[in-house]
């Protein structure tokens, strides 16, 4: 019978090979398995290969950038255990750094292992572990490693495992914000590059499409852009760096992101703009934005983007524009974030003009500019948004000579016409300009609603000095047409338009719908149908709708007859109208004078009386020829109201009543027994204005209103009432108000007088109207209508300095008006508020303006540093928890010592601010700085002549050596060096006291004590700088004699050591040290160089075993000390070759000598400096024998085994195939005595001298011979 069993020495098999994940093992095939052929590269078949051996080389640049990579990531992780590696090559060959990174990645503790590897054995058990826990347990595939290719540092195979980590942990494994089933373009299955290319994506702005992790991130925009779309404002003007600074724009992001959003630099700013760089060091670095949170306190700066600021308008068009004539165009940012809009005019002196830039409110954020050229030629105009130039910019205009003559220009046409205009009907009208000179026409059509871009309107030149202009109004209603020439308005202009409603269309529509109403201020009349004809027998105006062709329609009657009608007669005539179309047929019949009855004034207004206050209006009869005038008001119960009627001599009545409530009021107006045009007049008093009633409320005018921060509030004067203002000067009419009613100015007088109107809205500065009228006519009355669209409100907003702060209105069009604005300075703002003329009962409105900024959180940093003469001097205005400051927020005056002052120039900074100011002299400089106007405490720094540590000299034996518990002294010389600072430390194995010894003379002695031996490191600075030889190397030995110490045994024998096999040697110092207090060192250095730490075991008897295991094939080298003092013979030499030798195997034990049967024993193989080689063992005896192994991992093992049949036993051990010494080894196995199993039979009576029998039965008891002792005992 035998038994075998078989170790392999290395005690861990696996297979090998392959090329990790993202590595292309075939290169003639793509990443879809197409074949490239050599003709894809334009290279022969050996330079492609000869290419791809330097890319799949151990120094390419893709794999140096992936190892660094690779090494950050693991220690990002690592240092959450405080742990640290610095090559992953052999860093991880232990198993113990890839244990502590999987327990961090898993959040999981892997299971046993070994946790002072020492041996190969134990290492790759440690590894082994390691990757059974990530396949079985974490349930991550692994391809083609083993435990053998990591403790062998098989880079590429480890930079491969390292991959698959991050591929799971890092971008598969993170729950992202798009991790959903729903999400748009993105499968089921989708991979971990897939994923994180989709992020990347969704992120970045359209503009900038990426597409890989290589190329498209080599010119630091796309990080940029990342970083900014991560924390929005954190680096806004990514889009404006010049790519050729690539390498200074990736920095700069790449900082951003780690000091504010966590974002460590797993990849250099270099490194990412190699073209060598490779997609999954990207992709380990970009991994981490999606985890990405925006630190407190970071410099987030608006977002501005000038390209998309859009101008237009005349005022930049190359032609069009005049001398004296104002140049307006617009310029839209409501896409370009925020930002102010500066205007330069440059004229073709090179002179700059004055340029008004006015902003809208409107939802695009629009900016109106207006300037006015003063001479002829080319400009130029310059546009700038938050600094920088729009497109376009600059513009160059070309100003012809001056303007022509506005008031020559005439305008006619249907579409001027006041009742003749239909709604979505188009119409026209011309200008004539042929007498006015240069320029070109405008029009404005405002709807009844106030709007200028309801309505669209065409112009266009037919010939020389001739516009048509065209338009289709949209709506019904009052619309004011403004035309203008060179910029300025017309005779006659506005225009009122009545444009009616495309809803009549017949004579029925007309006879039952004609009824006066609010939108038919037109007089009634009577009409009889005739087929398609219509009869008008009174002086009337009529409104028909959707005309199409008046040259169409015919007028006969003796009513129109030049001759034959006389006084009293009725007079009739018919309009034929059969093929014209629908449209507004108006009648006119006037008297010998010149114009019929006219009624005007605010009393006949549909808005603006008041209750219980007297209101007037005039009627001009002088053009109407003698007739009886009667006027009658009565209100919505047809109560009848007074009206006082005065003649004043002229042709004129003036006309007051009072209304008595607030409801609809009618005033009648007949002349001659003739309803005037538009009686009845409609109209609608109110309640008197109540300021008390306004109210205004807001976060503007509440607690909390922070500096430099938009805010705003509101004026309600819903309840308030309405505000009607009528005084003015004798020959300057001057009004400024606010009021949803009309405000009419009449003025009549004897002589001819020039007036100047200048009618304004404060609320709406686009409302403002300044023309020229003459009073040229004593029979006239000159009457001006306006219609505003806000209420009468005055703001004024004043800060803490009575400076007057800038702020818009808007009217909500509901009796509401919201007011914004942006404080500049902290403290009280007033604000007033006026109804009409008068000051609302809760005004001024004291608000508190809060700085944004907490200046008593602002350090100033830097103070401790004295600056050298000459040379610029910094302090750093640290604000990073005192809040965002706007910019141009940080000021600071320098006082210097002999009172000089200057400005420090003021640089941002990642804590804030730093502060640069030049330091002529010696002395206290005293800096005084403000943040937002608030003053911080004053501080100061002194400044000293340079130093010079070079001068500084250090000389004596403690400088170089020195003996334990011994003191060691030297001189430090620092004559000639200025007036510095001296520091000296010494580092080593312990902890060593320093004194110092003043000369008096500008040297110092300087002695420390140490206490271990080892080398030491003497540090002298001077300034802060280390002096000349600094740091000083010093080697401290112990006060002892080492020379009886001796060192023996198989790890130093002279014929070498076997490679990969554990080995040791003893050191024996017990004349030195009976009890092993000393201490012991080795260091193995390899034939490359590499050093390592001998294990070593204290026997505790004054000698120590000193462990190896050579891993190199060449000479190693092993340093012995004792107490940092090298032993007799070291260093010693000791070459490792491969292979194995069987004679230094040895085997003892009970177990090779004897035995006993059903009893196990035992005996040791060592292999210790054997060599690698298989164990074989084999037992052949009476019966089978059981073997069990047991592996001490220290080269030795325990064979156990159970014998069951006495006999003699063979036990043959092999190591490599050979016997070992003393092999086959022959144990004599026998069975256990039993004495109890002995039978003894015999008489029990006994006679004396005759002979007695006794039989002994022994056959059970075991092997032996009987032994018989009979004795007396008497």
């Amino acid at each position: 019978m035998s038994t075998m069993y078989n170790q392999s020495a290395n005690g861990y098999s696996g297979g090998g090979g392959g090329g990790g994940p993202g590595y292309t093992e075939n290169p003639q095939h793509n990443e879809q398995g197409e074949h490239l052929d050599e003709d894809d590269f334009g290279r022969t078949e050996e330079e492609f290969y000869e290419d791809m051996q330097r890319e799949l080389a151990d120094d390419a640049p893709w794999k140096r950038i992936q190892q660094n990579t690779f090494t950050r990531w693991a220690n990002e992780h690592l240092k959450l255990v405080n742990r640290h590696i610095d090559d992953l090559q052999s860093e991880l060959s232990d198993g113990l750094n890839l244990i502590a990174l999987i327990e961090v990645l898993s959040q999981k503790k892997v299971p046993r292992h070994n946790k002072r590897p020492n041996f190969r054995s134990q290492k790759l058990e440690n590894v082994s572990v390691v990757l059974d826990f990530l396949e079985n347990t974490e349930r991550i595939r692994l391809v083609n490693i083993d435990a053998s290719h990591i403790v062998d540092g098989k880079l590429k195979l480890i930079l491969g495992l390292i991959w698959t980590l991050i591929l799971h942990y890092s971008i598969s494994l993170p729950m992202w914000e798009f991790d959903k089933a729903d999400t748009p373009g993105l499968a089921k299955d989708t991979t971990p590059k897939q994923k994180l290319m989709h992020w990347i994506q969704e992120k970045l702005p359209p503009e900038l499409p990426i597409t890989n992790f290589t190329s498209d991130w080599n010119d630091g925009r796309a990080i940029g852009a990342l970083v900014d779309a991560c924390a929005p404002g954190l680096y806004p003007d990514w889009s404006d760096r010049d790519p050729q600074n690539a390498l200074e724009n990736t920095k700069e992001a790449m900082d951003l992101a780690e000091h504010w959003l966590g974002i460590p630099q797993l990849i250099q700013p270099h490194e990412m703009l190699n073209p060598k760089v490779d997609e999954q060091s990207m992709m380990t670095y970009l991994s981490q934005y999606p985890k990405a949170n925006l630190k407190p306190g970071a410099p987030i700066r608006p977002k501005t983007n000038s390209a998309r600021v859009r101008c237009y308008g005349k005022g930049i068009e190359p032609n069009g524009n005049h001398v004296d004539t104002p140049a307006k165009f617009h310029v839209e940012t409501f896409a370009a974030g925020k930002g102010n809009v500066d205007v330069i005019v440059i004229n073709p002196k090179g002179q700059r003009e004055k340029c008004d830039v006015d902003i809208c409110n409107d939802k695009n954020q629009t900016y109106d500019c207006t300037y006015y050229p003063t001479m002829e030629g080319q400009y130029k105009v310059i546009v700038k948004f938050a600094g920088q130039e729009v497109p376009k910019s600059p513009f160059s205009p070309y100003i012809d000579g001056k303007a022509g003559d506005a008031s020559r220009c005439k305008a006619h046409g249907p579409g001027l016409e006041a009742n003749t205009v239909i709604v979505d009907k188009p119409t026209w009208f011309e200008i004539d300009a042929t007498d006015a000179g240069n320029g070109l026409a405008e029009v404005v059509l405002v709807d009844s609603h106030g709007r200028q871009d309801v309505v669209p309107v065409a112009v266009k030149q037919t010939s020389p000095g001739k516009f048509r202009c065209e338009y289709v109004p949209r709506e019904s209603g009052l619309h004011s047409v403004n035309i203008f020439f060179a910029g300025r308005p017309i005779t006659n202009s506005p225009y009122g338009v009545n444009v009616a409603s495309s809803s009549i269309s017949s004579y029925d529509d007309i006879r039952d719908r004609f009824t006066p109403s609010e939108e038919d201020n037109y007089s009634s009349i009577e009409l009889e149908r005739s087929k398609s004809t219509t009869s008008v027998d009174t002086i009337s105006h009529v409104r028909f709708q959707n005309a199409s062709d008046a040259k169409k329609c015919r007028a006969y009657g003796r009513g129109i007859q030049p001759k034959g009608i006389r006084t009293g007669d009725v007079a009739e005539f018919r309009v034929f109208t059969k093929d014209a179309g629908e449209g507004v047929m108006k009648a006119l019949v006037a008297g010998p004078g010149k114009e019929i009855v006219k009624a005007y004034g605010l009393g006949l207004e549909p808005s603006g009386q008041i209750i219980d206050k007297p209101t007037e209006f005039t009627i001009d009869t002088h053009n109407a020829g003698e007739g009886q005038l009667r006027v009658q008001a009565i209100d919505q119960d047809y109560q009848p109201v007074d009206v006082h009627v005065k003649n004043n001599g002229n042709g004129t009545y003036t006309c007051r009543y009072t209304p008595r409530n607030a409801n609809r009021h009618c005033i009648l107006i007949d002349y001659a027994g003739v309803a005037i045009p538009h009686s009845p007049f409609r109209v609608w008093p109110t309640e008197p204005s109540n300021p008390s009633k306004v109210r205004v409320y807001g976060p503007g005018v509440e607690r909390g209103v922070k500096m430099n921060a938009p805010t705003h509030f509101t004026v309600d004067c819903k309840e308030a009432g309405p505000v009607i203002s009528s005084s003015f000067s004798s020959t300057n009419l001057n009004h400024r108000f606010r009021s949803l009613d009309s405000l009419d100015v009449d003025k009549c007088d004897n002589d001819i007088i020039p007036y100047k109107i200048d009618i304004q809205a404060l609320d709406d500065e686009q409302q403002h109207c300044s023309f020229a009228a003459q009073h040229d006519d004593k029979n006239n009355a000159l009457h001006v209508t306006y219609r505003p669209k806000a209420r009468d409100i005055s703001i004024a907003l004043t800060d803490t300095k009575n400076q007057d702060v800038p702020f818009t209105i808007d009217d909500n069009q509901d009796g509401t008006f919201t007011i914004a604005y942006t404080p500049k300075l902290p403290g009280i703002h007033c604000i007033s508020v006026l109804f009409g003329d008068n000051e609302i009962p809760i005004s001024p409105i004291k608000v508190t303006v809060e700085a944004s900024v907490d200046v008593n959180k602002i350090r100033i940093e830097g103070l401790d540093t004295m600056p050298f003469v000459g040379q610029p001097a910094q302090v750093t205005l640290n604000t990073l928890v005192a809040g965002q400051l706007p910019a141009n927020a940080v000021h600071a005056r320098i006082v210097g010592p002999t009172g000089n002052t200057q400005e420090a120039i003021i640089t941002p900074a990642p804590q804030g601010y730093n502060l640069r100011f030049n330091v002529p002299e010696p002395g206290v400089y005293v800096i005084e700085p403000d943040v937002c106007t608030l003053p911080l405490t004053p501080v100061q720094i002194t400044a000293i002549e340079q130093l010079d540590p070079s001068k500084v000299r250090a000389y004596g034996p403690g400088l170089s050596q020195g003996t334990v518990n011994k003191p060691a002294d030297f001189i430090v010389d620092t004559r000639g060096a200025g007036n510095g600072q001296l520091a000296v430390t010494v580092e080593g194995p312990s902890e060593s006291k320093i004194d110092y010894q003043d000369n008096n003379d500008g040297s110092c002695r300087v002695t420390y004590h140490p206490t271990v031996s080892g080398n030491y490191n003497i540090n002298i600075l001077y300034e802060g700088k280390h002096i000349f030889g600094s740091p000083f190397h010093s080697a401290v030995r112990a006060d002892l004699d080492t020379h009886s110490i001796r060192c023996y045994g198989p790890g130093l024998d002279t014929n070498g050591v076997f490679l990969e096999s554990p080995t040791d040697f003893t050191v024996d110092a017990k004349l030195v040290t009976g009890s092993g207090s000393g201490r012991v060192e080795c260091l193995l250095t390899s034939p490359s160089g590499r050093a390592v730490r001998c294990p070593i075991k204290n026997m505790s008897d004054g000698t120590y075993l000193v462990q190896y295991a050579p891993y190199e094939p060449g000479m190693h080298q092993l340093e012995v000390t004792y107490e940092n003092i090298p032993v007799p013979g070291s260093p010693f030499r000791v070459s490792a070759v491969p292979g194995c030798d069987s004679t230094r195997v040895r085997a003892y034990g009970p177990g090779l000598e004897n035995a006993i049967t059903n009893e196990s024993t035992t005996f040791t193989i060592e292999t210790k400096s054997a060599g690698q080689g298989s164990l074989g063992l084999a037992i052949e005896g009476p019966s089978e024998a059981k073997m069990v192994c047991k592996d001490n991992q220290d080269g030795t093992c325990v064979m156990e085994y159970l014998p069951t049949k006495a006999g003699e036993y063979d036990i043959a051990i092999k190591f490599a195939e050979h016997h070992i010494p003393g092999s086959p080894f022959r144990v004599n196995v026998r069975d256990r005595l039993d004495a109890n199993r002995v039978n003894v039979k015999m008489s029990s009576t006994i006679r004396a001298n005759v002979l007695q029998e006794i039989i002994i039965d022994g056959q059970t008891a075991g092997p032996g011979a009987p032994s018989i002792d009979i004795t007396d005992i008497h």
